[in-house]
């Protein structure tokens, strides 16, 4: 398919996990309604809570989520990320986990996120994700008939190596599926998106979460989709939504193209 709606989905996800999958399969709705072909979920929107409960809330893959997941996208006929949830791994820390999942419903593609936030910045914010998760080790891309798709989640996002990677093994369309904070989004969560799609002449989709979430601070919303060119062309107001944009394959071939500069690397 040459060009097709994508959406991303805004939202604040609690610690009662029916309520959020049960509030995500509204948005997916929401978003087919209005033509997606391809949606996508924030960072751990199926639930998200106390650190010390995450390895108790951590599944199998497959196992309940991902097969919910996966009915989700065999109803609706979509490409479908599942931006991320808790999923088990060899230890008592977590991986998280972003799923890629066809209209079929089958899994095509499983993201463990690489770096994990580890910050304190006194009287605002304090998050050692090292403490609760382990961090993958494999940088994924995956064909599908709507692109090439790369994978990542949240704070990867400040790590250009990765998303070099990603180009250079042909993504056209990347994901950001994150729970980007309020002060350090406020300051580089629109900056590095767009960074990321024009320096890689790629698509960035971004589903971010909203509002005061369980940890007692803000994620600062702003969920945006991103063209090859670095134009915001689609972006979330503050509350609860579903954005969509178009993508169009063409446009990406053109700018690598007329600007070649993913084939004038030297280093």
């Amino acid at each position: 398919m040459r060009s097709y709606i994508a959406a991303a989905i805004q939202m604040t996800a609690s610690s009662v996990k029916e309520e959020n999958l049960a509030k995500a399969e509204m948005f997916v709705q929401l978003a087919v309604d209005r033509g997606a072909s391809l949606v996508v979920l924030p960072e751990v929107f199926s639930w998200r809570g106390s650190k010390s409960e995450g390895s108790k809330q951590a599944e199998a893959i497959p196992g309940p989520t991902s097969e919910r997941l996966r009915a989700l996208a065999r109803q609706h006929r979509i490409h479908l990320v599942a931006g991320s949830f808790l999923e088990q791994s060899d230890e008592p820390r977590s991986h998280n986990t972003s799923l890629l999942l066809s209209p079929a419903g089958d899994i095509l593609a499983c993201y463990r996120k690489i770096h994990l936030f580890d910050i304190d910045i006194p009287g605002q914010v304090t998050v050692k994700e090292s403490a609760s998760m382990k961090p993958g080790t494999e940088v994924v891309v995956q064909p599908t008939p709507l692109g090439m798709f790369g994978l990542s989640v949240c704070y990867d996002l400040r790590f250009p190596e990765l998303y070099r990677q990603l180009a250079q093994r042909g993504a056209d369309v990347i994901f950001v599926p994150s729970a980007f904070t309020f002060p350090t989004g406020a300051a580089h969560w629109e900056p590095l998106l767009r960074a990321r799609a024009i320096e890689n002449q790629a698509y960035v989709i971004a589903p971010n979460q909203i509002g005061k979430n369980v940890h007692g601070h803000a994620d600062y919303g702003n969920s945006m989709i991103i063209d090859p060119w670095g134009k915001v062309i689609a972006r979330a107001p503050d509350k609860e939504c579903v954005i969509t944009a178009e993508i169009d394959r063409e446009y990406v071939e053109k700018i690598r193209k007329e600007l070649p500069c993913l084939a004038h690397r030297r280093l």
